[in-house]
């Protein structure tokens, strides 16, 4: 990898996805993308990860599919043994990066550690995942250690107006409409 130097770390780094095992003997590699659409990773230059603590910047030579899955070709790296140090890194870009959203529309980064409270003032927990389910993403909510009703996780779909009533990111405060019960 003579050709990565040390890279400055991206100013709010964020996971896109992550790389794969080695593909042939010419240096591809597969990689997994986080994006729900798994081509717009490549959408979002440049890359970075970290090896042995240092951040190296990650230069695409070429892409493509390969039966279900992507595989990259990365500049610098032209045998299987160069791209078998490269499985498992993870791909970071720098979250500035990103389009701006729609009113009512909301990276899963930024809901993430946020309060959750009922429309009533009750305090579920704390955003520590999300999940896709096909029909709607839902928040896992880590219930506060002194839940009045026992629960430990709470799983509440991201139905906008439905059941997300207010997203405040300022606050860090999401409102929903939803019983402490469940």
């Amino acid at each position: 990898m003579s050709k990565q130097l040390t890279a400055q770390p991206p100013a709010n780094p964020i996971v896109m996805g992550k790389m794969g095992s080695a593909y042939g003997i010419r240096g591809w590699l597969k990689v997994f993308s986080s994006t729900e659409d798994a081509e717009s990773i490549f959408d979002y230059q440049p890359w970075f990860i970290q090896r042995a603590g240092q951040w190296q910047q990650v230069e695409l030579e070429a892409w493509k599919h390969h039966n279900q899955d992507l595989i990259i070709k990365v500049k610098g790296i032209d045998d299987r043994d160069a791209a078998a140090r490269l499985t498992n890194a993870e791909i970071l870009v720098n979250s500035d990066s990103l389009p701006e959203l729609e009113t009512g529309d909301y990276y899963w980064k930024d809901l993430m550690g946020c309060q959750v409270v009922t429309v009533e003032g009750y305090e579920l927990g704390k955003v520590i995942d999300m999940m896709e389910t096909g029909s709607n993403d839902v928040l896992v909510v880590k219930a506060n250690l002194k839940d009045a009703f026992g629960v430990k996780e709470r799983l509440i779909p991201f139905l906008n107006d439905q059941v997300i009533k207010n997203v405040d990111l300022t606050t860090g405060i999401i409102e929903v409409e939803w019983d402490p019960g469940f």
